[in-house]
């Protein structure tokens, strides 16, 4: 069986790739981790020299080393001392291929796929023999690894960290890669459809109550603001689900929390079905947002 799924080698200052293992294996997760893995690249400068991603069946490894990181997509029974040795011969292999005024000088993708020979060997060795050559190194490794806990890195940080625009995260410097949300659904489009309407419900009965309530001593007031902030939640979960933000999962079960609140408050203005309505239209919205994943648009070259 197979530990050691996938390796990457990047540049550090702009996420540029510039070697990979080939790839023999289609399942999902494994698709999905080297997904996160490219997103992973183009932050790579604001993190440590070395960091791990958990999955679940699947965890990220990376080194930085003199400007390169190496990236692998393993197996999680593997220990994470043999991934770090490996990681380590990965470096040793490639430094002693490349300089760094080569690396440097690199300004299209993937420019030393010569090196995947290299990568697949290796693989091939750990592979089979579960580990590295020497003992010494794995037991060096597990020291370094007991003095300097490993870093373990917060995807959802990692995808927010250059901001969006359109719906898009911004690009790394350089890196000529786009990251951005899937594609609008079926389901999608339904839900703002419906949260439009639910929104302009919302802000139609809000203003008539404000006739009647200038017109009692403000005695329903507290109907008004709980219209209106229903309102707001409504436009709030569409751009939610529309443009990628930080805090997603923390700001959309907030505003499905207060949409719930609100209208609960609202039961003496409306039946229990429009009770049921706004709110399955609002926990609709939560579930599409927290679904829709980041969508890459990498120039793999086959890889």
């Amino acid at each position: 069986m197979s530990l050691i799924f996938f390796a990457f080698v990047v540049r550090v200052r702009d996420g540029l790739p510039l070697s990979a293992s080939t790839d023999f294996e289609h399942n999902r997760e494994l698709q999905e981790r080297k997904q996160q893995l490219r997103t992973v690249s183009k932050a790579l400068a604001r993190f440590p020299d070395r960091g791990s991603i958990k999955g679940q069946e699947l965890n990220i490894y990376f080194i930085s080393s003199e400007g390169v990181s190496y990236m692998t997509v393993c197996h999680c029974s593997l220990p994470v001392a043999k991934a770090f040795c490996f990681l380590e011969d990965l470096r040793w292999e490639f430094t002693a291929c490349f300089n760094s005024t080569v690396v440097a000088l690199a300004a299209r993708p993937y420019p030393f796929l010569e090196f995947d020979g290299t990568i697949q060997k290796l693989k091939q060795q750990y592979n089979q023999s579960g580990g590295p050559a020497l003992e010494v190194t794995l037991a060096e490794v597990q020291e370094d690894l007991r003095i300097h806990p490993l870093q373990v890195i917060n995807l959802d940080e990692v995808e927010l960290t250059n901001g969006t625009a359109n719906g898009h995260i911004e690009q790394g410097l350089g890196s000529g890669q786009n990251v951005r949300l899937e594609p609008v659904t079926a389901p999608g489009i339904l839900s703002l459809v419906l949260n439009i309407m639910c929104a302009s419900l919302n802000i139609i009965r809000g203003v008539h109550l404000v006739e009647n309530t200038f017109q009692d001593d403000y005695e329903g007031i507290w109907n008004v603001v709980a219209f209106l902030v229903a309102f707001v939640c409504c436009v709030l979960q569409c751009q939610l689900y529309l443009f990628h933000s930080s805090l997603k999962r923390m700001k959309s079960l907030t505003l499905l929390a207060v949409v719930v609140l609100c209208n609960l408050y609202l039961l003496g203005l409306r039946n229990i079905w429009q009770l049921i309505f706004h709110i399955s239209v609002s926990s609709l919205s939560t579930v599409l947002i927290l679904t829709r994943k980041l969508q890459d648009r990498p120039n793999d070259c086959g890889v």
